[in-house]
């Protein structure tokens, strides 16, 4: 079965099929081609501010953990001990020393090496100098943290590219985290992502966010690794401020909603073909502004949330009913959706192509 029909231009363009949404395999082939090959955003820098604070996370399959060290350089490793593949840790942690195994109390430093493996003196040419943790790629952003479990993932420079100087004067770096929402939803973690791309869906969906976004002056702007929604705002600053809203999706899976004294982000985990999880960090300037809009950020954030959970689950039912046929996309108002697209279709020929050079190599 095809999944990557050729790319189409936007005025002839179809969504992807409904296969991609409902397939179980792709969660595999997602894993390996999209997840794998991505910067992923995996803390904020308060969780990490101090030496020997941990962050456990996961990147598909791949455990991951976060430390800062004793010199104050911030590392990534995987979750993996190297003698038999226990966990380096369990949770999120402060002030640890060193990284105990959690298996067989083998230690390392918090700098990867490994610095005793209890009674293995018996253990021919076995020598503590010669292992270390491998390590992983990892980014600190504006607060936030990211982490690449592949070399074939782009310099992150080159994805998060123009962001900051898009939306000067808002400064993320000032910003603090406030709180987390989390949501199970019962999608697609694509659907949740295509959902987010566009703001056709506004008038019919939205109409407390319609009222507080500009339909008419709402635009679509496209780079290389993100796309951009941005709206006038016009509440009067009663929950999003004045000035102007910024919605960033970075492929594949994280978005930054950015409004003045606010940022939200946004980071969509599969949970099999069928389901998603989305967290939502909220962050704000430390103003009074700011400060006094929480509250009812927070009551109107939910709102708009569960009119976003309510058509993507409708929308997975359609997927997998058998009777949708990939349709047309609106170049007006869906140029994100077939960005998106068309980076997934890149990136399952990449992994096909690989699957077969992986094939022959093995004939």
């Amino acid at each position: 079965m095809p999944i990557h029909p050729p790319a189409e231009a936007l005025d002839r363009a179809h969504a992807l099929p409904a296969h991609c949404y409902v397939d179980s395999a792709m969660a595999d082939i997602e894993h390996d081609c999209v997840f794998a090959r991505s910067w992923q955003l995996v803390a904020h820098a308060g969780q990490l501010a101090e030496s020997g604070d941990h962050v456990v996370e996961a990147i598909g399959k791949m455990p991951v953990l976060i430390v800062r060290g004793h010199d104050g350089v911030l590392r990534a490793f995987a979750n993996v001990c190297r003698h038999r593949a226990g966990p380096l840790a369990l949770c999120n942690g402060k002030g640890a020393k060193a990284l105990h195994c959690k298996y067989h109390g083998w230690t390392y430093a918090l700098d990867g090496q490994l610095r005793s493996a209890p009674e293995m003196q018996g253990a021919r040419d076995f020598n503590v100098g010669d292992i270390r943790l491998p390590a992983l790629r990892v980014h600190e952003w504006q607060g936030l943290v990211f982490v690449a479990i592949s070399a074939g993932t782009p310099a992150f420079d080159e994805v998060y590219a123009g962001i900051i100087e898009r939306i000067a004067p808002i400064d993320l770096s000032a910003m603090r985290f406030e709180r987390r929402e989390t949501y199970d939803i019962a999608c697609n973690w694509k659907v949740y992502v295509d959902n987010y791309l566009e703001g056709y869906h506004l008038p019919h969906v939205h109409p407390g966010l319609s009222k507080v976004l500009d339909y008419r002056a709402y635009d679509t702007e496209l780079f290389a690794w993100q796309s951009l929604q941005s709206s006038p705002l016009r509440d009067g600053g009663e929950i999003y401020g004045e000035g102007e809203a910024f919605y960033y999706q970075i492929y594949p899976n994280i978005m930054l909603n950015i409004m003045p004294g606010r940022l939200q982000t946004n980071r969509i985990l599969p949970l099999g073909v069928e389901r998603c999880r989305v967290e939502f960090d909220f962050y704000y300037a430390q103003d009074d502004k700011a400060q006094s809009r929480i509250a009812r950020d927070a009551e109107f954030s939910d709102e708009v949330q569960m009119e976003d959970v309510s058509i993507c689950e409708a929308v997975q039912r359609g997927l997998a009913s058998g009777s949708y046929e990939a349709g047309r996309l609106c170049p007006k108002r869906e140029s994100g959706v077939w960005h998106f697209h068309n980076m997934l279709r890149a990136a399952y020929a990449w992994n096909a192509d690989e699957s077969m050079s992986a094939a022959q190599a093995g004939d």
